[in-house]
């Protein structure tokens, strides 16, 4: 099992990579596209927030936050906001 370091690392790398291959699906200037912005956004503070919590040395809390806001952009993918790729391990859709 990897160590606590590793992993946190992992998942900011997971969450950084699903940032730049998840693009939006919906279109522009509708409710929908609102939404698709709200939920990048919150993956993209959540990986500023993990980014603080590492270099504070608090990989606790900084994998929460890589989770958090890969979670984020799963489920934004899963009900069709995200246009992402389906081989591969970023996302489970």
């Amino acid at each position: 099992m990897p160590d606590l370091a590793t992993k946190t690392a992992r998942y900011e790398e997971l969450l950084a990579t699903a940032l730049v291959e998840a693009t939006v699906a919906v279109p522009a200037e509708t409710p929908l596209a609102t939404a698709a912005a709200e939920f990048e956004g919150m993956a993209e503070a959540y990986l500023e927030d993990g980014r603080h919590f590492r270099e504070d040395g608090n990989d606790v809390d900084a994998l929460a936050a890589f989770s958090y806001g890969h979670a984020w952009l799963d489920a934004g993918a899963r009900i069709g906001l995200f246009d992402v790729p389906e081989e591969g391990h970023l996302f489970t859709v």
